[in-house]
């Protein structure tokens, strides 16, 4: 007998509430974790000022050791503490962490975005871990103006659960002194593939981490020093720096919905390896533009293909556009390593305090029959 959306949809939410009966983990789905964003607090008794004294004082979270909870407009000496989603936030103080135990799908790789801002330490820094994976994500640099960066980090699971960590592992003589943490969502991530329209899998970069719909600055995608699996299936970021992977709702974007930044001139590097056949030709070919975020001026972006490079000059006005460009390039080996970097480091002309840069979209690889030039 078939089955109609309403009756699949009815199936869905009990398989749902029968695992959570069955499983001690919340079931989770693509989006905010439960309480993600921190709105129900502690009751007023599990307070002593802004510290959380009990260990479950937080709804749905286990915390342990000097974590504050903060409100919009709270200010600690000059500084204003600033939340970026609705009136709450926590803070990791020294040795801090969060913890939330989630049901997931065993084997499924999936990808954690969450908002993080520095406060007063000298080099904050965050360890997010769902064992056995783990990644340390440095702070230092700020890449939006406004304090906060939305940040991604990807794992894959070992179990039917996941006990989702973020930890402060800092120690300052000041133990209030940590970072700010708002809004923590998970996606679920499915494995691209090549097709015979693109041999580059996710060329498109539409497979990736949760784009948070209230937040206007991108999520940053780390190098893959920080996260052994990449939040953007099929690419990796082999950089010192971030990319930003940023969505049509709230930036200029080439083709479909997504699309990434490079944020951080040649230190944003974005890499993918691709089959080929030695002595084929092949055509590259993507989109260059800029984000209509106030990212004004001369950029170029590096394409490589092998030992085959190509540089696409654009000159950006801050206001949306891209070009498209080809590289033809003949392979040598069997697995032809893809990148693209920006030559230039680049702030927006609106508040020059914010990283911004080329955007790269639309990259697809083929094989060409009958080819014509090296380079168009």
């Amino acid at each position: 007998m078939s089955t109609t959306p309403r009756m699949q949809a009815v199936n869905i939410g009990v398989l749902l509430l029968f695992c959570t009966l069955c499983n001690p983990a919340l079931a989770v789905l693509d989006g905010l974790l439960s309480n993600g964003n921190f709105e129900l607090g502690p009751k007023a008794s599990e307070l002593n000022g802004t510290e959380v004294l009990k260990h479950n004082g937080i709804p749905d979270w286990e915390i342990s050791g000097f974590v504050e909870y903060i409100k919009s407009g709270q200010t600690q000496g000059d500084m204003l503490l600033v939340v970026p989603e609705g009136a709450y936030a926590v803070r990791l103080g020294n040795e801090a962490s969060i913890k939330q135990r989630v049901s997931v799908i065993k084997g499924m790789y999936y990808s954690l975005t969450f908002s993080a801002a520095r406060t007063c330490a000298q080099e904050e820094k965050l360890n997010v871990s769902v064992a056995p994976d783990s990644g340390v994500l440095p702070m230092q640099t700020l890449y939006s103006s406004n304090g906060w960066d939305s940040y991604a980090w990807a794992y894959q699971a070992e179990y039917d659960y996941s006990e989702i960590v973020i930890h402060n592992p800092g120690v300052e003589e000041d133990p209030a002194c940590g970072p700010l943490i708002d809004s923590i969502a998970i996606k679920a991530l499915y494995p691209p593939k090549a097709t015979s329209k693109n041999i580059l899998k996710n060329g498109g970069f539409e497979e990736g981490p949760y784009v948070f719909p209230n937040t206007t600055w991108g999520v940053l995608i780390p190098p893959n020093i920080e996260d052994d699996h990449s939040p953007l299936p099929a690419w990796m970021v082999p950089s010192l720096k971030a990319v930003k992977y940023i969505d049509s709702e709230h930036f200029s974007v080439p083709q479909g919905r997504r699309a990434v930044e490079l944020v951080a001139g040649k230190e944003s590097v974005i890499t993918q390896i691709a089959r080929t056949t030695p002595g084929k030709t092949y055509h590259l070919s993507f989109a260059v533009g800029d984000a209509s975020n106030s990212c004004e001026g001369s950029m170029i972006v590096e394409a490589f293909a092998g030992r085959d490079t190509l540089k696409v000059p654009y000159e950006s006005k801050g206001k949306g556009g891209f070009k498209r460009a080809v590289l033809r390039f003949v392979a040598t080996t069997t697995r032809t390593q893809i990148m693209f970097l920006s030559t230039f480091y680049t702030m927006r002309s609106d508040d020059f305090a914010s990283l911004c840069g080329p955007v790269v979209d639309d990259v697809k690889l083929l094989s060409v029959r009958y080819p014509r030039n090296k380079v168009v």
